[in-house]
């Protein structure tokens, strides 16, 4: 292995460590309250749902997850998409983040069960349908480009026979659900936060599919919404 490799190797170990270690287990690390089992459901519903959806979808596109772990390492995304990524990345962390802070310092009055058992369901199928996604598209990349060099073609098959992207749909769904689970009011302006970067984030890269993926205006026509059907 030569030292290009080796940084990559590296950098996508520490990534995969910030990504399946520190961040689902931020609630309990700020709050200290280990008797918390709302953020222990948080933690191991992430978790799962993270090693689940890359499990399924190493077994039907090897390829696709050799193609995520070279993230942000390519001459022709969009420079736009790497500031975007990054406020991405800054919205999913403030949403369990805040919620260890409100905990720690009791912001917020909690929600009641029955609210709490309709987010876990709600996160479960934001997780479920962010996998459907990911295994039915094997260009899911995590930056915005055309793949010209995996032969990238338009996906129309699974979710995307209702929506143009997915993906972001279950991060929303999921991420909406959050401050519920975790008896957090002041996250949902992180997840306000959130979802305006993922609205630009998907006009711009819908954008960019429509002008520059053969196929991808006619099927933006049978298509016509993007994150939610029936509103946009």
């Amino acid at each position: 292995m030569d030292n290009q490799h080796r940084m990559v190797a590296t950098r996508v170990i520490v990534q995969l460590l910030l990504l399946v270690v520190l961040l689902p287990f931020l609630p309990l690390l700020i709050s200290c309250r280990w008797d918390w089992w709302e953020a222990w459901a948080y933690a191991i519903i992430f978790i799962l749902g993270f090693a689940i959806s890359r499990g399924l979808a190493a077994q039907r596109h090897p390829d696709l997850i050799a193609e995520r772990a070279r993230f942000a390492r390519h001459e022709n995304d969009k420079p736009w998409d790497r500031r975007l990524v990054a406020l991405v990345a800054l919205g999913l962390v403030l949403i369990p983040l805040v919620a260890g802070l409100d905990a720690r310092f009791g912001w917020s009055h909690p929600f009641g069960l029955s609210a709490k058992v309709l987010s876990l369901v709600l996160i479960l199928a934001g997780y479920a349908w962010g996998t459907y996604a990911l295994i039915e598209n094997r260009f899911f990349t995590g930056v915005v480009r055309i793949q010209t060099e995996r032969g990238h073609q338009v996906v129309s098959t699974g979710p995307y026979r209702w929506m143009r992207h997915p993906g972001y749909t279950g991060t929303l769904l999921a991420s909406l659900a959050t401050p519920i689970l975790l008896d957090s009011r002041w996250s949902f302006v992180s997840v306000a936060f959130l979802t305006a970067v993922l609205v630009l984030r998907t006009a711009l890269e819908d954008g960019v599919l429509q002008r520059e993926l053969p196929g991808y205006s006619e099927y933006a026509k049978r298509v016509r919404y993007r994150l939610l059907p029936g509103v946009w």
